[in-house]
């Protein structure tokens, strides 16, 4: 699989992430796929957790974005770096950093993602 093909996958992830779009977002998966989101978390079987993990964002955010910083690809496998910036129903505005490492299986989708991140961050600027 070419870089351009990886870049592509891993765009076509964060947009549906950004849009809340759960069949969109499933789509870009494997369908034995694996997500450690946050990594230290146990693992979401993404064809069987997706409706429920977009569904929390969907619970909370009016309006979510997630931006890509920085991309680095290697084999089969995407580092980004990516910054998520949303506001909440109740008008907060959230903004948190992390990186993602992807892996790319041989049909073009994602097998594995592991996130590296701080629910903590989100949840105190919910708060506050």
């Amino acid at each position: 699989m070419s870089p351009e093909q990886i870049e592509s996958i891993v765009n076509s992830y964060l947009e549906n992430m950004s849009a809340m779009n759960a069949q969109g977002w499933v789509e870009n998966f494997a369908e034995d796929a694996l997500s450690y989101d946050p990594v230290g978390e146990p693992p979401t079987v993404i064809h069987e957790g997706f409706q429920e993990f977009i569904g929390q964002l969907q619970a909370v955010f009016a309006q979510l974005e997630v931006t890509k910083e920085h991309i680095f690809i290697a084999g089969n496998e995407a580092a980004v770096k990516w910054t998520m910036r949303g506001v909440s129903k109740t008008q907060k505005t959230v903004s948190v950093e992390g990186i993602t490492v992807l892996e790319i299986n041989d049909a073009g989708k994602i097998q594995t993602t592991r996130a590296y991140w701080n629910p903590k961050t989100i949840i105190a600027q919910l708060r506050s």
